[in-house]
Parts: structure tokens; sequence; C-alpha cells
């Protein structure tokens, strides 16, 4: 269930450069490091498209990167632990049938990701105008909410409905995607965004394995066999709710131009009790002497000063999204083809458990325990993909023909997966069999691992460092 990254959601505030930040207009604030100590203007203009961390390089915001990596770990342990046991959940709703648990799980992750992007352009829009934090705290808060409802789920539309529900209110990855890139700068962009796939590996490791080992048989509920991972990734994603509050820094705008998060939480309050109690003068109606004339009522200066020095609960945009800026022949090739790239990446984590759990000769016999260890095994991989070898491949082939090689590896990857175990399907309970099965599902998980760390991390820069660069 990954979802596509939605980096791109808030260009205008990244169009033109700086001599010290190639991506962004406006300085970030203190705590986020030095500009690059080298000019554009000092460097050629092939130097500038290619070169990524210079020596004289921003320092990377350890601190705040941390605390991002904590909330997008959360977040992926816990939408992770649910392909394991999907499947077998499926097969348990009195409202499926056995020939028909495919399509109720391909309905399930459907929900889920139909919701999502219904509505992770409002998630994009309502950050910038609101503040990254607030969003990512909702967004955490309700996905918890929704974890403990799907714990109850009994039948195929509740299932259904939850996830739907989830997908909804989580728009998270785009947000935190966003405030990787408004933390760096071009000199440790690059390197920032490629630490972003090492976090959704070790989900892809805890999540997995959390939703497998957890679902033994054992009910904490009577009756609700799958309440225990998901109380467990409600649980993680509320401990990312107090990381989010207690240390993320706002990354859209100076602390001087929107005030601090618990004022405006205050101010919305007694915004809302004024509302309801019919207040005469609301402060939520701010004043100015534009909107007067002599025949009203006379507004004192105090007031007037009053109305201009109160806080706003939503930060008035200075620029619009224009339609040239998104109709670029590139931007426009980069979407569809990014497109591709999750419709790929969905389409194997969706059918994945569905053939691994399925009887054979349909499948490969495969439990939740199995399943979970197996989609650890590529998460292992991908953090030992990423850490050693993405970077130096990379650097040799370039994003461009790196995020090409991504879309070419997931044809083989679809290509291969039904021939795992087929020699082996009338015999497998044979060792020998066995240990064949799991050498060529290795092998077929290794290719996929590679095509979506290599594509998403390629796709990011691609966006980061070459569409928002341009006027």
């Amino acid at each position: 269930m990954k979802r596509a990254s939605s980096s791109f959601l808030s260009p205008l505030r990244r169009i033109s450069s700086t001599p010290h930040y190639q991506t962004f207009p406006t300085a970030p604030p203190t705590s986020k490091g030095r500009p690059p100590s080298i000019n554009a203007s000092d460097r050629s203009e092939g130097e500038r498209s290619n070169s990524f961390v210079t020596q004289h390089g921003s320092p990377l915001p350890k601190r705040q990167l941390l605390v991002l990596a904590v909330i997008a770990l959360a977040e992926q342990t816990a939408l992770n632990s649910i392909s394991p046991y999907l499947p077998d959940m499926a097969s348990k709703f009195p409202d499926v049938q056995e020939d028909k648990i495919g399509i109720a799980v391909g309905a399930i992750a459907s929900a889920f990701a139909l919701a999502q992007c219904i509505t992770i352009y409002f998630w994009g829009w309502l950050s910038d105008r609101i503040g990254r934090k607030p969003v990512v705290m909702t967004g955490t808060f309700l996905t918890a909410c929704g974890f403990v409802a799907f714990g109850f789920s009994r039948t195929l539309w509740q299932a259904i409905l939850v996830q739907a529900f989830i997908g909804l209110v989580n728009g998270n990855q785009g947000v935190l995607s966003t405030c990787l890139g408004e933390i760096t700068d071009r000199s440790n962009q690059s390197e920032a965004f490629t630490y972003l796939p090492v976090i959704y590996g070790i989900g892809g490791i805890t999540g997995p394995a959390v939703g497998g080992l957890l679902v033994n048989g054992r009910e904490w509920i009577k009756g609700y066999p799958y309440f225990a991972p998901n109380i467990f990734g409600a649980c993680l994603l509320l401990a990312a709710v107090f990381v989010t509050g207690a240390f993320l820094q706002e990354s859209l705008y100076d602390e001087g131009e929107v005030p601090a998060l618990g004022k405006r939480i205050k101010n919305l309050f007694v915004w809302m009790w004024q509302f309801a109690s019919g207040s005469h003068r609301p402060t939520y109606i701010q004043i100015s002497s534009e909107n007067t004339d002599s025949d009203e009522t006379t507004i004192t200066s105090e007031q007037e000063e009053e109305g201009r020095r109160r806080p706003s609960f939503i930060r008035k945009m200075s620029t619009h999204l224009k339609k040239h800026h998104l109709l670029k022949p590139d931007t426009v090739l980069l979407f569809l083809t990014y497109l591709v790239f999750q419709l790929s990446n969905i389409s194997f984590n969706s059918l994945y458990p569905i053939f691994g759990s399925a009887s054979p000769p349909t499948g490969r016999g495969l439990s939740p325990e199995e399943l979970g260890l197996s989609m650890s095994f590529a998460g292992a991989f991908t953090i030992v993909f990423q850490v050693v070898i993405f970077a130096k491949l990379r650097e040799r082939l370039g994003n461009k023909l790196t995020y090409r090689l991504s879309l070419l590896l997931f044809v083989f990857s679809f290509m291969l997966i039904p021939w795992v175990g087929y020699k082996d399907v009338d015999a497998p309970g044979d060792g020998k069999g066995r240990t064949k099965l799991w050498c060529e599902l290795g092998v077929v998980l290794v290719i996929k691992t590679i095509a979506a760390v290599s594509g998403l991390t390629s796709a990011l820069l691609l966006v980061s460092l070459r569409f928002f660069t341009q006027p």
C-alpha cells in the first residue's frame, strides 16, 4: 500500500532560485543549517545541474531528519502490518466466498488507494495554509483511530469503509516529503532523499513482521483475531503524534509570520465559542479600516491597531498555482510515468499476499507468518541496497536513467512471480522443493525491491532538483 509522494504540491514557493539555495527562494529557519558558501554564478550550468553535494554544502539538519524518520517509520510500520494477514482476514468474512478472496483483498486495498488519491491534493493545499505540522498531527491521529476500527471489522464492507476512511485522512507521505525538501537545499538534498527509502525499508521489516507474528491464532479480544496488530499500529501512530507535537519544527514559514500551533489551537476554540454564543464583536472577524466608511460605526485607532496585530489562523497565500507551472512537457511526462510506477508498486504489494497465501496450484500456501517474514526480507534488502549500492549506481547512471531502469525491473518482477515454485507446486511439503521456493521467491523480491527503491528516490530527486528550479 505505498502511496505517491506529493512533494510537488507547493511548487510556487520554490520557483525561483537564490545565490545560496538553488531550490527554494526563501531562506530557511536558522536551525536548518548554513547555506552553501558556493554561489550559483561561480559554477557553470552543467555543474549546477549535475552537482548534488558540494564540498562546502550545507550540513544536514540531523535532528529534524530524525524526527521525520520517526514519524515515517511509525506510519510505514502500521501500514505494512496489514498485508501479511489481509488474505486470511478476508477469507473469514461471512460475505466472502473462497473463490472471491482475491477480489475482496483487492477491494480493500483499492478503497485505501482511491480515497487517498482523492484527498492527497487537499492535504497538500491545507498544509500550505495552516502549516505542515498540524496536518501531520491530524492525519496521524485520525489514521490511528482508523486502525483501531479496522481491528474490529467483521464484514467486507466494514473493512472497505474503514480503509477508505484511513485513505481519506492520511496524506502524510506527501507532506513529509515536502518537509524534507524544505529543510534541505540543493547541496544536501540528494543525500537527505537517499535515506528516505531506508525508512520505508525499515518499515518494510517491522510492519510485516509485526502483522504476521501477532496473528498467531490467539485472540486478544474474543471474536476479533486481528485486533492485536491493529492496536499495536495505533499505539505507534499515537506515539508519532506526540513526537510531532514535541519536536517537529514548522518548515513552511518563519515563526513571525503565523503564530505557534498551540496559540492557533487556542484561538480556534475561542473563535468557536464566540461563534456559538453569538458574540457581538467576535475576534475571528479581522478589522480593517479599508472596509469602513463614514456611515458605519466608528472604529477607534486602538481597535484598528488590534485588528492589524491579531494573528491569523490560516496563512494567506501570496502566490497561486498557474497552469504553465504544471503543463510543461517534462512535468506531464514525469507525472504519467510516476503513475505507472506507483501502479506497478501498489499492484505488486497487493497481489503478492494473495498469490502467496492461496492454496496450490493457484498460490503457494504461505502462512501469514511466512508472508510477513518474506516481506521483512525484502525490507532488509531495501536498507542494504539503499545504503551500499544505490548512491554509487545513481552517481554513475544519473537520476533519469536510474528511473528508467526501475520501471524496466518491475516488468521482470511481474513476469517472474508466477513461475516461483511452479515445478514443485505438487509437493509443497518436500524440504528440497521448499528451499527452492524460498530461493526463487527471494530473487523476485530483490528485483522488485531494487525497482521500488531506485524508482522512488529517483522520482523524488527529479521533482525536487529539476522541476522546481526554473520559473
